[in-house]
C-alpha cells in the first residue's frame, strides 16, 4: 500500500513574512480578496497588518468577520454569500484555526457547488475541483490549519463538530509569521500551544504513522517542549520557535491523521465551547496512560524528545512514564487546568462518550477503543 503525503505548494516562515502576500498576489494574477478574519482580530488591529500591505501595494478586498471561536455552518454559508457578493477570486484566511477552517469551507463550496449543504462535506467528501486558492495567515501557534488537508465546522444545531478532511481544501499559501502572533494572551498561547503538542503526539502514535511522518513529529516534540514555556512568557524567540513547531507538526498529522483525543475534545467545543486547545491539554495526558500499551517503543522518544535525560537506561513501564509525565508538567508550567471538573456535566457524558466515538478521528487511534471505554475516560477527566 502507497502512502500518500500532500503538502501546501508554497510557505514563507519569518518575521516579517505577511510582506510577501502582495508579492504572491501579483504574481497569480489575483484580483479581488476576501479578507477573511474574526472580530477581535479586526478590534484590536491585527487584521490591519495584512490589510495596509495590501492598500500599500494597491490590492482590492473586502473583509468578512462573521466568524465564531468555534466557527458554525451558517459562519461557512454567510462566508461564501460574501464572497460571490466581493465578486472575490481568492481568499485570504487571517486568524487561529477558526478563520482558516471557514476560509476552506468557504473556497470549497465556490468551486464545489453541489456541496453547497455544509453537512455534506462532513468526513472525506467527494469534491472535484481544488477550492478557491487560500492565502493563510495564523495568529496562533497551534492548529497548522494553514498546511493541513482538515478542516472543523461546528453543527450548531446538533451540538457536534464535523472534521472534514479533503486534499482540495489546503492553502496554496502559508504566511507563517511570528509578528502576527505577537498579541497573544498567555492564556491562548497556552492552549494553542498544547493543541500543537497533542498533533505531534497524537501524530506520532496514530495508527497510520510512517517512517516520514514521525521525522515530522518528533522534531515537532522537541521543537514545542523547548520553547512553549519561553512563547507563554512572551519571549521574543520562543513564539518564533512555536510559530514554526506547530507548522511541522501540521505537516505530518495532517497526512497521517489523530487518535481519541481529539475525538474526545471536539464535543467539548461544539456543547460547552470550550477552547479546543484547552480540552486537548487536559485529556492528552489521561489518553497517553491509556493508549500506552499500544505504541511499542515511540514513548521513549516522546520521552527524549520532552528533554527526559538517560532514557536509553530505562525500563519501557519507566520512559512511558516519563513521557506522561514531561506531558503533564509541562501543561501544568503554562497553567492548563488539571481536569474537566468545571467543564462537563455529568448528565452530559453518555451524549460527549457517543460523539467522541463516532468522531472521525477515532479510528486513527493506536489502540481500540469502544462508548464504553471513552465514558471511562471523560469519567476519569472528572
Amino acid at each position: 500500500m502507497a502512502n500518500r503525503f500532500v503538502l501546501n505548494e508554497t510557505s514563507y516562515h519569518g518575521a516579517g513574512a505577511i510582506a510577501e502576500i502582495a508579492t504572491e498576489a501579483k504574481a497569480r494574477g489575483f484580483a479581488k480578496a476576501l479578507v477573511c478574519s474574526d472580530p477581535d482580530l479586526i478590534k484590536f488591529g491585527v487584521t490591519k497588518k495584512v490589510t495596509d500591505i495590501l492598500d500599500g501595494a494597491g490590492l482590492a478586498y473586502d473583509i468578512y468577520s462573521d466568524i465564531k471561536p468555534n466557527p458554525t455552518v451558517e459562519n461557512v454559508q454567510n462566508g461564501v454569500a460574501a464572497y460571490k457578493k466581493a465578486g472575490a477570486d481568492y481568499i485570504i484566511a487571517i486568524g487561529g484555526g477558526s478563520s482558516i477552517d471557514t476560509a476552506k469551507g468557504i473556497g470549497i463550496i465556490i468551486t464545489n457547488p453541489e456541496f453547497a449543504d455544509v453537512r455534506s462535506l462532513e468526513g472525506v467528501a467527494p469534491t472535484k475541483n481544488k477550492c478557491a486558492p487560500i492565502f493563510a495567515v495564523p495568529t496562533t501557534a497551534g492548529t497548522a490549519a494553514e498546511v493541513t488537508i482538515n478542516y472543523v465546522i461546528t453543527d450548531a444545531e446538533n451540538n457536534r463538530k464535523m472534521v472534514c478532511v479533503d486534499v482540495h481544501d489546503i492553502p496554496v499559501c502559508a504566511f507563517v509569521d511570528p509578528d502576527m502572533m505577537s498579541t497573544m494572551p498567555k492564556g491562548l498561547t497556552a492552549a494553542t500551544g498544547m493543541d500543537a503538542l497533542t498533533h505531534a503526539i497524537e501524530g506520532y502514535i496514530t495508527a497510520g504513522a510512517w517512517e516520514l511522518s514521525d521525522m515530522f513529529h518528533i522534531k515537532a516534540i522537541e521543537i514545542i517542549a523547548r520553547s512553549l514555556r519561553k512563547a507563554v512568557a512572551g519571549e521574543a524567540d520562543g513564539r518564533l520557535d512555536m510559530a514554526l513547531g506547530q507548522y511541522v507538526a501540521g505537516m505530518g498529522f495532517s497526512n497521517v491523521g489523530l487518535g481519541i483525543v481529539h475525538s474526545m475534545a471536539h464535543p467539548l467545543g461544539a456543547l460547552y465551547d470550550t477552547p479546543h486547545g484547552v480540552a486537548n491539554a487536559i485529556i492528552l495526558p489521561t489518553v497517553m496512560e491509556y493508549n500506552a500499551e499500544a505504541t511499542g517503543e515511540k514513548y521513549r522518544e516522546i520521552a527524549r524528545a520532552m528533554g527526559v535525560a538517560n532514557v536509553d537506561s530505562m525500563t519501557t513501564e519507566e520512559y512511558r512514564k516519563a513521557a506522561i509525565d514531561a506531558v503533564k508538567q509541562l501543561s501544568v508550567d503554562v497553567g492548563i487546568p488539571a481536569d474537566l471538573k468545571d467543564i462537563v456535566k455529568k448528565e452530559d457524558i453518555p451524549f460527549l462518550a457517543q460523539s467522541a466515538f463516532d468522531d472521525a478521528c477515532r479510528p486513527g487511534n493506536p489502540r481500540a477503543t469502544s462508548v464504553e471505554e471513552i465514558t471511562e475516560l471523560y469519567l476519569k477527566l472528572m
